[in-house]
């Protein structure tokens, strides 16, 4: 039985450390491609350690679900585990446990169609602000231009992904700059980012008290803006798309005195301009490796008696 409370302990640990130590890392910013697999890593370790302790503590509470969990396993790995010795919180745990996954499932559910609510609403919206020629086809084109007096570009995610961008934003923005926003755009739609957006989403809507799902979703909408930024730079160096964002943005007084919704934007800005080198492919390598070994961590914990015992 100590196997559950051991894997329940860890993803309480994990939870707790995960944000303070990547809030302390000195390489997130110039590494944003990384810190973001690292904290999917971390979340994940989290999670899987809470499955696989309700997974325990349900059999150790209940024989029918021991039967299914151990039916191959030999007598003796099935000693090693002291399934028998049952305590009260041992069904209380699993139930807890299950209710958190079946309502992440949910929270998860509801926040995909919420999205695909969104993007039909918008796409709907951009047809009755840009409608169809005679002849052209929902869809067919990557680069829609609006009318519109607010420089503004964003990427519609979809079966049929299109970049938006306004008349003022064409008048803004010079030479490669427009080119710097598009590629700025495609990488998030080529990472995927609004998945990882959604899953954050989800995961602090539906665990408003729990801190590491908070800071994964405020990471993660600052991360991918980063690595998107870089994904532009690289191609069309950071001036050109710091400039894009400074003439994308300075209408709405991101870059002025006073409160800021935008408030990442200045900085983003600034990280472009500074250039801060970016780390070793030896070090990057050795922090994606070590993140990755992260969520085998609880799987190694709830084999070790398993192993002991075949040893």
């Amino acid at each position: 039985m100590w196997v559950s409370l051991a894997l329940f302990l860890l993803g309480v640990l994990t939870a707790l450390a995960a944000p303070r130590l990547l809030s302390r890392a000195d390489w997130v910013e110039r590494e944003p491609v990384v810190a973001l697999w690292v904290w999917q890593c971390a979340v994940a370790a989290v999670l899987l350690s809470f499955a696989l302790s309700m997974t325990f503590s349900a059999s150790t509470a209940w024989q029918a679900v021991r039967g299914q969990v151990f039916a191959p396993a030999p007598r003796a790995v099935v000693d090693a585990y002291e399934l028998g010795t049952t305590g009260p919180w041992s069904a209380v745990l699993a139930v807890v446990l299950a209710a958190g996954g079946v309502w992440s499932g949910a929270m998860l559910g509801r926040e995909f169609g919420q999205a695909r609510a969104r993007r039909r609403q918008r796409r709907c919206d951009l047809l009755v602000r840009a409608p169809l020629l005679p002849g052209e086809e929902p869809g067919g084109e990557r680069l829609v231009v609006l009318e519109g007096e607010r420089a503004d570009a964003w990427w519609l995610a979809g079966t049929t992904p299109q970049l938006v961008i306004t008349t003022a934003a064409l008048r803004r923005l010079k030479g490669r700059q427009l080119d710097a926003v598009l590629a700025h755009e495609q990488g998030h739609a080529r990472a995927r980012h609004d998945w990882l957006l959604h899953c954050s989403a989800a995961l602090a809507s539906g665990f408003p008290g729990i801190p590491v799902f908070a800071a994964f979703r405020e990471e993660m909408h600052r991360l991918v803006e980063l690595a998107a930024d870089d994904v532009a730079s690289r191609r069309f160096g950071r001036l050109t798309i710091a400039l894009a964002l400074v003439e994308l943005n300075e209408d709405r007084g991101v870059f002025g005195p006073g409160p800021d919704p935008y408030g990442d934007l200045p900085r983003r800005v600034n990280r472009l301009l500074t250039a801060a080198p970016r780390l070793t492919a030896g070090r990057r390598l050795r922090l994606t490796a070590a993140a990755s070994l992260v969520p085998v961590v609880p799987v190694l914990v709830a084999f070790a008696p398993a192993l002991s015992a075949l040893g």
